[in-house]
């Protein structure tokens, strides 16, 4: 009798691990499908960034080339003001000169503003990539938590580590959606 009994208790417990070993399986698989979408999501997003600042890099260069052209033109304008002949071809070529000085000034004041939305482009995505990094953090986590919980059945493991995977999963959505989630302290531990 006492051999039924040592079954069916065996048989029971066997039961119970099989149903929190299922429930593994289940959070492993939905958590890794998440962040493998996650994953697609941001290396778009780290290549938006590239580009970002790459037009930022290019047009901080074209502001600068438009900022030596204007120095040039004014270090002219200087050397013809100094200059003791004043005859008509002087004038028309400071008036060309001070022509110039001022569609520089107004070109580079527009180069400025798209170099600088380039570089709040780029800011902008750094959010989301971060949030999309911090999502891949947390479920890679819980996805070891979980595979030491298979190993150890111990329950209260099993919801922590889908506490933290579903952290990383709403970290995620967010990131999809564009709501900034900007944990400063992860990212600073990370960072």
């Amino acid at each position: 009798m006492s051999d039924i009994a040592d079954t069916i208790q065996e048989s029971l417990e066997h039961s119970k691990e099989s149903k929190l070993n299922s429930k593994i399986a289940i959070m492993v698989a939905v958590s890794a499908t998440i962040m493998a979408i996650c994953n697609i999501k941001d290396g778009n997003i780290v290549q938006a960034m590239s580009q970002a600042q790459a037009h930022s890099i290019d047009s901080w260069s074209y502001f600068q080339a438009k900022s030596t052209k204007q120095s040039i033109a004014e270090n002219s304008l200087e050397l013809l003001k100094i200059s003791p002949q004043k005859d008509q071809v002087v004038v028309n070529q400071e008036k060309r000169l001070e022509d110039k000085i001022i569609k520089y000034e107004k070109e580079k004041t527009e180069i400025k503003n798209k170099a600088e939305a380039f570089e709040k482009e780029y800011e902008d995505l750094n959010v989301f990539d971060d949030q999309f990094d911090m999502t891949e953090a947390f479920i890679s986590i819980a996805i070891a938590m979980l595979g030491v919980t298979a190993l150890t059945q111990k329950k209260w493991l099993f919801y922590f580590a889908s506490t933290v995977s579903i952290s990383g999963v709403l970290m995620g959505l967010a990131a999809f959606m564009k709501i900034s989630v900007h944990l400063e302290w992860v990212s600073k531990i990370l960072g």
